[in-house]
């Protein structure tokens, strides 16, 4: 047996049940208290620091658990058991519910990329809480400060709290989960941006005008659209994957709606990359890509995936309906760009996100009820004389 493989074997081990992960998740908030806690003091040093602002014990505790985040996910989906794939390709984010998945979810490349957004992500979330609890707690204690011994400590917590978690996200990640991360990472950012701007009347003119100056507002929000938009990608990947499997042709529907997806996902990246007071045509062509691309999706979901619960398809309907209104509004003076930006942003990334849970949940029925046909075909075929007069007997075996 090789070193590689005897290292993977162990990395499975390591992370095959629960408690071993808590203990591994505990591990990684240790190791980030103690780093943390010992940088604070040289940067810190031995005077006292304000909550928050430049140079307090706010920033740094925000810049050190964003890293420790980033760091603790990433350790968290190298050890995490169900991040390996039946086909020994290495890791990647999200495992089927039986078997390998398939489609380019099974390549190298797209893997590590949405590990690196999904850390990134994670570290982006903690720096943005923590700078939020440090600007609350300086207005609740105004004029105080933290001695340098406690600063320590309290950094060295922090971190912990932050890698602690962020190894459990990782270590248990799944199209639920990830769902939940898209949905906190754009409202936190989202907000941040809205709070810091230097404009206060930016929803003057529009949303897109939070990316247009040159602060620290503007770099949140670009940023917040380029990883939620990779983010996006990975949903499109994993929850059409789910309804795949090796050995079967891919659906026509599956993969319209799978690129589909890609495609919003990338034209909100772009809507990032290219801020709209510098590449206004290239901005405007993207967002309405995006919603274009959106409608179809929505319209067409009946014929492409004709298995989707109609209650949710409705529900695609209905936003589209909401939208249409509020542009209807906006071309008459009733509304303006901003209150129509919004109201679409908040249905398209709503869809999005209930479209993956309920994929999920569809999955996790349908493994359900392979595992009951399963039962109920074993049950009878290897059941001795005396397991066939208690019928029970063999179900409860396979359970336990």
């Amino acid at each position: 047996m090789s070193t590689v493989t005897r290292w993977n074997a162990l990395r499975v081990r390591l992370a095959s049940s629960a408690t071993t992960t808590e203990s591994l998740a505990l591990g990684a908030g240790t190791i980030a208290f103690l780093v943390v806690a010992l940088i604070a003091l040289p940067v810190i040093g031995m005077h006292h620091v304000p909550i928050a602002g430049p140079g307090s014990l706010g920033e740094y505790v925000a810049i050190a658990c964003a890293f420790a985040g980033f760091c603790a996910f990433i350790a968290g989906r190298y050890f995490s058991a169900t991040a390996h794939q039946h086909d020994g390709t290495g890791p990647a984010v999200i495992a089927g519910l039986e078997g390998p998945l398939v489609g380019i979810t099974v390549h190298r490349a797209p893997r590590i990329l949405d590990v690196a957004a999904l850390s990134f992500a994670h570290g982006v979330i903690c720096l943005l809480l923590w700078t939020g609890a440090a600007d609350l707690l300086e207005q609740s204690f105004q004029g105080a400060e933290v001695y340098a011994i406690p600063a320590m400590l309290l950094s060295g917590a922090a971190a912990a709290v932050s890698a602690y978690f962020s190894y459990l996200s990782a270590a248990g990640m799944s199209t639920m989960r990830l769902s939940g991360v898209l949905l906190v990472f754009l409202v936190v950012g989202a907000l941040t941006s809205m709070l810091t701007s230097t404009d206060p009347e930016w929803w003057k003119m529009n949303l897109s005008a939070l990316g247009m100056t040159d602060d620290i507002s503007a770099m949140t929000f670009n940023l917040t659209l380029i990883v939620a938009g990779v983010i996006v990608t990975t949903i499109a990947r994993y929850a059409t994957a789910s309804m795949m499997r090796v050995g079967e042709a891919v659906p026509r529907g599956v993969e319209v709606v799978r690129w589909g997806l890609v495609l919003i996902g990338i034209c909100l990246a772009c809507v990032g990359i290219f801020p709209v007071d510098r590449f206004f045509a290239v901005h405007n062509t993207v967002a309405t890509g995006m919603a274009v691309t959106f409608a179809v999706l929505v319209i067409g979901l009946p014929k492409f995936l004709p298995q989707m619960p109609k209650p949710f398809v409705s529900l695609g309907y209905a936003f589209i309906v909401v939208i249409v209104t509020v542009a209807v509004f906006f071309a008459i003076g009733y509304y303006n760009l901003t209150a129509v930006e919004l109201v679409a942003a908040v249905l398209i990334f709503s869809w999005i996100i209930v479209f993956l849970r309920t994929v999920s949940a569809g999955s996790s029925d349908a493994a359900i009820a392979r595992g009951e046909a399963m039962r109920t075909a074993v049950g009878p075929r290897h059941a001795g004389p005396a397991q066939e007069t208690a019928p029970a007997a063999p179900v409860a075996s396979l359970v336990e």
